[in-house]
């Protein structure tokens, strides 16, 4: 809606009080509005996201792509487009949005970024199974713990039926699988009927938190050697009662 990008700058920009819980809502349909329009328009670029950053002075939107250039354009000249679109559609006065665009690390620790090269293979003609073990090898070897592909729909025959690729290890419930996995999902439009992608990763944990978050998996226990001058008061096992 209109209101979404109005209402992200609204304490910043205008004086009138806005409830919270108008804000939060209308922030959320902003992004993912934006985020759609960005996802269809990218696509070929290799999409991996967006931020979005409120100022007093402006609304900047920094957008993760694998192939910067190519959203850039010629002289800059398709982001300067996209950035005439975002102001038209979401009403931002002249010159206060900035797009921005930022090449991502690793791209083959990036769920989006391999959903949409997996859509391609696909598109391509390339055989499922060959195209989702491909894959799974390349972003194994970029230093992920764990992955897995989702194929489901008429991948082959009449029959729908859906098609899981794992390697490595792979956490599913609690905290731990929102903060170290990666996920996404894509739909391909298949002459003979849509297919769905799911796209899993699970990032290791890196303490410069740049290709995993800081915080050390849960359940990985490490174990020290034991100091050399502490076997001298090692006591014997303790069995049955002590003489009196």
């Amino acid at each position: 809606t209109d209101t979404g990008a109005n209402t992200l700058q609204g304490a910043a920009m205008s004086s009138n009080p806005i409830s919270k819980k108008r804000k939060f809502v209308a922030d959320g349909v902003f992004y993912a509005e934006l985020n759609e329009f960005l996802t269809r328009e990218l696509a070929e670029d290799g999409y991996s996201g967006m931020e979005v950053r409120v100022t007093p002075m402006r609304t900047e939107i920094i957008i993760r792509a694998t192939r910067t250039q190519s959203v850039l354009g010629e002289k800059g000249r398709r982001i300067r487009e996209l950035t005439s679109v975002v102001q038209k559609r979401f009403s931002f006065p002249e010159g206060s949005v900035e797009l921005y665009a930022e090449k991502v690390a690793n791209r083959g620790l990036c769920s989006m970024a391999q959903a949409e090269s997996l859509c391609y293979k696909l598109l391509g003609g390339l055989a499922v199974r060959r195209a989702c073990y491909g894959v799974l090898r390349y972003v194994m070897e970029s230093g992920a713990k764990g992955c897995e592909v989702i194929v489901s729909g008429k991948a082959r025959g009449a029959r729908a039926k859906a098609m899981k690729f794992k390697d490595g290890y792979m956490l599913t419930t609690g905290q731990p699988s929102r903060d170290f996995i990666d996920e996404s999902v894509r739909h391909i439009l298949m002459r003979q009927g849509v297919l769905g992608v799911k796209v899993r990763i699970l990032l290791d944990s890196d303490p410069t938190g740049k290709t995993g978050p800081k915080a050390p998996i849960p359940d990985i226990v490490v174990i020290h050697k034991p100091k050399e001058d502490e076997g001298d008061y090692i006591n014997k096992p303790y069995v049955g009662k002590e003489p009196m």
